[in-house]
């Protein structure tokens, strides 16, 4: 697909203003993008009064499946080991001296399987946000603004120009949310994604590209 005009030199006007043109369309194609790419390497990091959660893996957007390592800060070691999710299932490996990243072939005894969580976790439900950062269709560059999206500034992410745009919600539906804000680069490109979440005061991040995507393995039974 073509790419949109690179992004300006500064001289933009100071946020929070409607979105241009340029930057509604590069928002309506953002979350097409991941689809495009069919799976991208991201780090998931989840607030809790407990401590931080971190997530290191991949997700697979065509299939709707997620893996990973998670590793918890501020927490004991149980909150440590390698994790799978879809939208409706979690799997849990506990592993006190996790690696940095998830192995490619995941070990096939000693999961623990639950369902996700739709409510009270903020675990699942970045779990769940990170699932639905794509759509097999652009959204509707129009709709945007007037379902609120609002451009609030430009900055430099990871290397990366970008523009952050508040924008579609992260549940899966095509509404906006003043809520979920996105760093998108010139081509419509994702490389973050801030959420808040009902079950914490802080916002959930995702962050992508933080390592090289590695495919994700399928959810087998349970031994």
């Amino acid at each position: 697909m073509s790419t949109f005009a690179l992004l300006g030199t500064g001289d933009d006007p100071t946020g929070p203003r409607p979105p241009t043109t340029d930057e509604a369309n590069r928002l309506a194609l953002t979350r097409f993008r991941n689809y495009e790419a069919g799976g991208r390497a991201l780090t998931i990091t989840v607030p809790g009064t407990a401590g931080r959660l971190t997530v290191t893996g991949s997700v697979d957007f065509r299939t709707r499946t997620g893996y990973g390592v998670l590793h918890g800060t501020g927490r004991d070691s149980s909150t440590t080991g390698l994790i799978q999710w879809t939208p409706t299932t979690v799997r849990v490996l506990p592993m006190p001296d996790a690696p940095a990243t998830a192995p490619a072939t995941p070990p096939t005894f000693g999961w623990s399987t639950r369902p996700l969580q739709t409510s009270g976790s903020s675990l699942d439900t970045s779990l769940a946000i990170a699932l639905n950062l794509a759509a097999d269709r652009p959204d509707n560059p129009q709709l945007l603004p007037q379902n609120g999206a609002t451009w609030l500034s430009r900055t430099t992410l990871n290397g990366h120009p970008t523009d952050v745009i508040t924008g579609p919600n992260a549940r899966g539906t095509n509404t906006t949310s003043d809520t979920v804000r996105y760093w998108i680069d010139p081509d419509g490109t994702m490389y973050r994604v801030q959420a808040a979440l009902a079950s914490d005061p802080q916002p959930v991040i995702v962050d992508f590209d933080t390592q090289p995507y590695a495919p994700v393995p399928g959810l087998t039974p349970t031994p």
